[in-house]
């Protein structure tokens, strides 16, 4: 790679000096991009999958610019604001690419309140939405939770939206008593059948506060389903010199991604819904068999692979797949215990799928910190573990390496008592209070953690298959940890 001699500051006016050969840069002209996306929580995700998706459409449909609302934080718009809204994407393969994605019109907060004008607009026809299972507040019923404390503020005023349910049901408002044209809500999250849960929490709201408005969007407003994947590290310090090396850009937040990418969208979507397909985007009508293997399949694998790596040391999920039997186990898990319980869609065979799913993981380039991966476990497990875990009981099949994901989770949140580290969790104070309450005694503490009705329904609780399977587990990470046992 050949160094950058000087750096400048990312903006419009920086881009005609790009190192060309190092970068790629927007192959259209951004003054004339109108904005036909509204996109909920433009973290990192976002701007590493859906943006560049529409930033590559826009090189022959200048409509789909993207408003991105943050809805905690002021630090992107803050960020990229003096960029133009601009920002690199680095694509991390055996040959690292960087792109500057210019599909963002304008980031701001929900307090800035320019949201408004954006779902006042005719030009807009999607809504996306990247805000983490926790960001539904949904119970443990997957409705919406009215007790959750930002419902509760929405429901009497909407004046500064404190939830994204508030926020939708607020912009829609706006759109219908503008007269405009209905569009396409698009949840982008890790959750099963995700548009129908969000169409449910929409319309649960409405029905508590505007009866017209729960006719309408009942009526017109398409909240189609979709899958989506690439693995997204965080940014650090050594993403942005690299970049400003490699580019001559200084950029304050880019974004790093692996090469691999997917979207899949149920073919179900309002008027003036984007040619996503143009882009490499499946269109389909089996949105939950492509969700449904990759959110068990990669999610799960995901999920056990980081909190077994922490317990044996390890920071980075390449770094862990360089333990042949934690590799071994994983591929095993996988192959014997997830892949039997899943319908293959048309064109994916699972196999494949699985093989290539290792490969992923073993990309060197890609530095996903297990810790990252870790976060709001209370939320992800039930969706990529127990479920699996539910139907193998029934069906007969084992859940040795799905018992064990879920033990090194109570482990993790054991060892952050211990250590006096914070977790990223919406339980989290719970979670850490029980964590310092165990005693290492296995059956003791698995009971414990049990008990958290909001990650395991007592349906599950009362099979003393799994609970003697999750304590045989823990067991045996307590001596993975000690370094009494291998692997």
């Amino acid at each position: 790679m050949t160094l950058a001699l000087s750096t400048m500051q990312l903006n419009n006016a920086s881009l005609a000096n790009a190192y060309s050969q190092h970068v790629g840069v927007p192959a259209y002209d951004r003054s004339g991009v109108r904005t036909g996306v509204l996109h909920i929580g433009p973290g990192a995700f976002h701007r590493a999958h859906q943006a560049d998706y529409l930033d590559r459409l826009l090189a022959s449909d200048p409509r789909w610019g993207i408003h991105g609302v943050s809805m905690k934080s002021a630090a992107l718009r803050d960020a990229v604001r003096p960029q133009d809204d601009l920002y690199t994407l680095a694509i991390l393969d055996e040959q690292v690419r960087y792109r500057v994605i210019g599909a963002m019109t304008q980031v701001s907060t929900v307090e800035d309140d320019t949201w408004r004008d954006t779902f006042r607009s005719p030009d807009l026809h999607l809504v996306t939405l990247t805000v983490t299972e926790k960001g539904y507040c949904l119970g443990a019923d997957d409705t919406l939770d009215f007790a959750h404390p930002d419902i509760a503020a929405d429901l009497p005023d909407r004046t500064c939206p404190s939830s994204v349910i508030g926020l939708l049901v607020e912009g829609l408002r706006l759109r219908h008593a503008a007269g405009l044209a209905p569009l396409t809500v698009l949840s982008c999250d890790n959750l099963p059948s995700n548009g129908q849960k969000l169409r449910d929490a929409v319309l649960a709201f409405c029905a508590a506060v505007d009866q017209e408005l729960f006719g309408w969007i009942s009526s017109v407003i398409m909240f189609p389903c979709s899958m989506v994947d690439s693995i997204t590290p965080a940014t650090d310090d050594a993403l942005r010199q690299a970049i400003a090396a490699a580019t001559g850009f200084e950029d304050n937040w880019p974004i790093q991604r692996e090469a691999f990418t997917s979207w899949v969208i149920e073919d179900r979507t309002g008027p003036g819904f984007p040619d996503l397909s143009r882009v490499g985007a499946i269109m389909t009508n089996d949105v939950e068999a492509h969700e449904k293997a990759k959110l068990r399949l990669l999610n799960g694998a995901h999920s056990t692979l980081a909190y077994l790596g922490l317990a044996l040391g390890h920071q980075t999920v390449s770094g862990a797949m360089q333990v042949p039997a934690l590799a071994a186990m994983i591929d095993a898990m996988m192959h014997r215990e997830i892949a039997p319980g899943l319908r293959a869609p048309e064109g994916l065979d699972l196999d494949t799928y699985r093989h290539a799913l290792l490969k992923r993981f073993r990309n060197p380039a890609i530095a996903h910190r297990l810790s990252q991966i870790a976060w709001d476990g209370s939320k992800k497990l039930p969706m990529r573990l127990l479920d699996t875990i539910t139907e193998n009981l029934g069906a007969g099949r084992p859940i040795d390496g799905l018992a064990t994901g879920v033990a090194a989770w109570m482990r993790f949140l054991r060892r952050s008592a211990l250590n006096g580290y914070a977790i990223t969790d919406p339980l989290a104070d719970r979670l850490i209070r029980i964590g310092a309450a165990c005693t290492d005694v296995p059956g003791a503490d698995v009971a414990r953690f049990m008990q958290v009705s909001e990650v395991f329904p007592q349906s599950l609780v009362s099979q003393p298959a799994f609970v003697e399977k999750t304590e045989w587990a823990y067991t045996r990470i307590i001596a993975l940890e000690s370094g009494e046992e291998q692997l």
